[in-house]
Protein backbone atom coordinates (compact mmCIF):
# COMPACT_ATOMS: atom_id res chain seq x y z
CA UNK A 1 0.00 0.00 0.00
CA UNK A 2 1.11 3.02 -1.26
CA UNK A 3 1.14 6.12 1.66
CA UNK A 4 -1.04 8.69 1.58
CA UNK A 5 -0.43 12.13 1.33
CA UNK A 6 3.33 12.03 1.45
CA UNK A 7 5.30 15.17 3.26
CA UNK A 8 8.33 14.94 1.38
CA UNK A 9 11.65 13.88 1.90
CA UNK A 10 12.74 14.39 5.35
CA UNK A 11 14.51 18.04 6.38
CA UNK A 12 18.04 17.88 8.24
CA UNK A 13 16.22 19.09 11.73
CA UNK A 14 13.55 16.43 11.22
CA UNK A 15 16.36 13.29 10.93
CA UNK A 16 18.22 14.60 13.96
CA UNK A 17 14.88 14.68 15.76
CA UNK A 18 13.90 11.00 14.64
CA UNK A 19 16.93 9.58 14.19
CA UNK A 20 19.33 11.58 15.80
CA UNK A 21 18.19 12.03 19.54
CA UNK A 22 17.48 8.53 20.34
CA UNK A 23 20.29 7.16 18.75
CA UNK A 24 22.14 9.19 21.17
CA UNK A 25 20.03 8.57 24.61
CA UNK A 26 20.65 4.59 23.46
CA UNK A 27 24.48 5.12 23.78
CA UNK A 28 23.93 7.23 27.02
CA UNK A 29 22.28 4.29 28.45
CA UNK A 30 24.91 1.47 27.50
CA UNK A 31 26.71 3.47 29.97
CA UNK A 32 24.42 3.99 32.39
CA UNK A 33 25.91 2.17 36.11
CA UNK A 34 23.59 -0.37 37.46
CA UNK A 35 24.22 0.36 40.91
CA UNK A 36 24.20 -1.76 44.06
CA UNK A 37 25.39 0.04 46.31
CA UNK A 38 25.24 3.57 45.85
CA UNK A 39 27.53 4.92 47.76
CA UNK A 40 29.62 2.86 45.21
CA UNK A 41 28.54 4.03 41.99
CA UNK A 42 30.84 5.75 39.49
CA UNK A 43 29.06 9.42 40.68
CA UNK A 44 30.36 11.19 37.62
CA UNK A 45 29.15 9.09 35.18
CA UNK A 46 25.74 8.97 37.32
CA UNK A 47 25.48 12.47 37.48
CA UNK A 48 27.03 13.08 33.48
CA UNK A 49 24.33 10.12 32.31
CA UNK A 50 21.15 11.41 34.50
CA UNK A 51 21.85 15.18 33.70
CA UNK A 52 22.04 14.06 29.53
CA UNK A 53 18.38 12.42 30.21
CA UNK A 54 16.63 15.24 31.22
CA UNK A 55 16.37 16.41 27.80
CA UNK A 56 16.79 13.44 25.49
CA UNK A 57 13.78 11.80 27.11
CA UNK A 58 11.57 14.45 26.07
CA UNK A 59 12.94 14.87 23.05
CA UNK A 60 12.85 11.09 22.13
CA UNK A 61 9.04 11.26 22.83
CA UNK A 62 9.32 14.32 20.47
CA UNK A 63 10.64 11.78 17.53
CA UNK A 64 7.86 9.53 18.04
CA UNK A 65 5.31 12.67 18.00
CA UNK A 66 7.37 13.78 14.86
CA UNK A 67 6.71 10.58 12.97
CA UNK A 68 2.56 10.87 13.29
CA UNK A 69 2.90 15.00 12.22
CA UNK A 70 -0.35 16.01 10.21
CA UNK A 71 -1.96 12.81 11.14
CA UNK A 72 -5.69 13.07 12.78
CA UNK A 73 -6.73 9.79 13.34
CA UNK A 74 -7.53 8.18 16.97
CA UNK A 75 -4.65 6.04 17.05
CA UNK A 76 -2.13 9.76 16.64
CA UNK A 77 -4.04 11.12 19.16
CA UNK A 78 -3.34 8.38 21.45
CA UNK A 79 0.15 8.64 20.53
CA UNK A 80 0.74 12.21 21.23
CA UNK A 81 -1.08 12.08 24.50
CA UNK A 82 0.90 8.60 25.72
CA UNK A 83 4.24 10.53 24.39
CA UNK A 84 3.55 13.41 26.62
CA UNK A 85 2.85 11.19 30.00
CA UNK A 86 5.75 9.55 29.12
CA UNK A 87 8.03 12.58 28.87
CA UNK A 88 6.75 14.24 32.03
CA UNK A 89 6.72 11.17 34.41
CA UNK A 90 10.04 9.82 32.94
CA UNK A 91 11.98 13.07 33.47
CA UNK A 92 9.96 13.97 36.86
CA UNK A 93 11.15 10.03 37.85
CA UNK A 94 14.88 10.33 36.65
CA UNK A 95 15.10 13.69 38.13
CA UNK A 96 14.34 12.39 41.62
CA UNK A 97 16.11 8.66 41.07
CA UNK A 98 18.87 9.58 39.10
CA UNK A 99 20.12 13.61 39.42
CA UNK A 100 19.39 14.19 43.40
CA UNK A 101 20.04 10.72 44.29
CA UNK A 102 24.22 11.35 42.96
CA UNK A 103 23.91 15.07 44.47
CA UNK A 104 23.52 13.47 47.63
CA UNK A 105 26.39 10.40 46.98
CA UNK A 106 28.28 13.57 46.01
CA UNK A 107 28.10 15.06 49.18
CA UNK A 108 28.31 12.06 51.40
CA UNK A 109 31.57 11.65 50.13
CA UNK A 110 32.59 15.26 50.14
CA UNK A 111 31.46 15.14 53.83
CA UNK A 112 33.95 12.48 54.90
CA UNK A 113 31.10 10.62 57.25
CA UNK A 114 29.17 9.22 53.65
CA UNK A 115 27.44 6.23 56.05
CA UNK A 116 25.98 8.41 57.79
CA UNK A 117 24.40 10.04 54.61
CA UNK A 118 22.68 6.53 53.80
CA UNK A 119 19.51 7.21 54.89
CA UNK A 120 17.71 10.07 53.38
CA UNK A 121 19.71 8.41 50.04
CA UNK A 122 17.65 5.08 50.83
CA UNK A 123 14.96 6.92 51.33
CA UNK A 124 14.23 8.46 47.73
CA UNK A 125 15.91 5.68 46.13
CA UNK A 126 13.21 3.68 47.67
CA UNK A 127 10.37 5.60 47.35
CA UNK A 128 7.46 3.99 45.79
CA UNK A 129 6.75 6.86 43.44
CA UNK A 130 9.84 8.55 42.38
CA UNK A 131 12.31 5.71 43.61
CA UNK A 132 14.61 3.98 41.40
CA UNK A 133 15.19 0.93 43.60
CA UNK A 134 14.77 -2.84 41.69
CA UNK A 135 14.67 -4.17 44.87
CA UNK A 136 11.26 -4.19 45.36
CA UNK A 137 8.23 -2.54 43.78
CA UNK A 138 8.83 -0.99 40.96
CA UNK A 139 8.35 2.53 41.26
CA UNK A 140 4.96 4.48 40.04
CA UNK A 141 6.39 6.85 37.66
CA UNK A 142 8.98 4.89 35.72
CA UNK A 143 5.84 2.15 35.59
CA UNK A 144 3.72 4.83 34.23
CA UNK A 145 6.15 6.40 31.80
CA UNK A 146 7.31 2.85 30.61
CA UNK A 147 3.51 2.15 30.17
CA UNK A 148 3.12 5.68 28.24
CA UNK A 149 5.92 4.99 26.15
CA UNK A 150 4.69 1.40 24.43
CA UNK A 151 1.35 2.75 24.30
CA UNK A 152 2.74 6.25 22.01
CA UNK A 153 4.99 4.10 20.04
CA UNK A 154 2.03 1.35 19.40
CA UNK A 155 -0.53 4.00 18.11
CA UNK A 156 2.08 5.47 16.03
CA UNK A 157 3.09 2.44 14.52
CA UNK A 158 -1.19 1.69 14.19
CA UNK A 159 -1.62 5.51 12.75
CA UNK A 160 1.96 5.08 9.73
CA UNK A 161 0.47 1.84 9.00
CA UNK A 162 -3.12 2.89 8.13
CA UNK A 163 -1.50 5.55 6.16
CA UNK A 164 0.71 3.01 4.04
CA UNK A 165 3.74 2.45 5.52
CA UNK A 166 5.48 -1.39 5.36
CA UNK A 167 5.37 -3.62 8.26
CA UNK A 168 8.14 -4.20 8.95
CA UNK A 169 9.27 -0.48 10.55
CA UNK A 170 5.85 -0.13 12.13
CA UNK A 171 6.48 -3.55 13.86
CA UNK A 172 9.98 -2.25 15.04
CA UNK A 173 8.16 1.01 16.08
CA UNK A 174 6.05 -0.86 18.64
CA UNK A 175 7.97 -3.69 19.53
CA UNK A 176 11.40 -1.94 20.73
CA UNK A 177 9.43 0.20 23.04
CA UNK A 178 8.36 -2.57 25.30
CA UNK A 179 12.68 -2.74 26.54
CA UNK A 180 12.44 -0.62 29.23
CA UNK A 181 9.20 -2.71 30.58
CA UNK A 182 10.74 -6.20 29.37
CA UNK A 183 14.53 -5.81 31.32
CA UNK A 184 12.59 -3.30 34.17
CA UNK A 185 15.60 -0.78 33.53
CA UNK A 186 16.46 2.22 31.38
CA UNK A 187 20.17 0.85 31.83
CA UNK A 188 21.67 -1.79 29.44
CA UNK A 189 20.42 -3.56 27.63
CA UNK A 190 16.00 -1.43 28.41
CA UNK A 191 17.09 1.41 27.34
CA UNK A 192 19.84 1.01 24.16
CA UNK A 193 17.80 -1.30 22.74
CA UNK A 194 14.34 0.99 23.47
CA UNK A 195 15.54 3.93 22.12
CA UNK A 196 18.06 2.26 19.58
CA UNK A 197 15.14 0.33 17.93
CA UNK A 198 12.84 3.66 17.66
CA UNK A 199 15.94 5.50 16.22
CA UNK A 200 16.74 2.58 13.81
CA UNK A 201 12.61 2.33 13.23
CA UNK A 202 12.56 6.18 12.50
CA UNK A 203 14.78 6.31 10.24
CA UNK A 204 13.26 3.50 8.45
CA UNK A 205 10.55 5.32 7.99
CA UNK A 206 11.35 8.69 6.81
CA UNK A 207 13.08 6.75 3.92
CA UNK A 208 9.78 5.16 3.17
CA UNK A 209 8.42 7.84 3.29
CA UNK A 210 11.23 10.25 0.96
CA UNK A 211 10.84 7.51 -1.38
CA UNK A 212 7.11 7.28 -1.77
CA UNK A 213 7.09 11.54 -2.44
CA UNK A 214 9.71 10.91 -5.14
CA UNK A 215 7.75 8.13 -6.73
CA UNK A 216 4.59 10.73 -6.86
Amino acid sequence: MKPSNPRGPASLVEVILVVGVPLVLAVVEVFHPHPHDLLNVDVQTWMAIHYAQIPLFPLSALAVIALVRGRSDAAAIISRVAMFVFAVSYVAFDTAAGVVTGILVQSAHASGTPEAWRAPIEAIWTHPIMGGSSSGPPPILAVLGSVALSVGAVAAAVSLKRAGCSWPPAILLALSSFGIAIFATHAWPGGPLTFGGLAVAGGWLLGERGRAYAAG
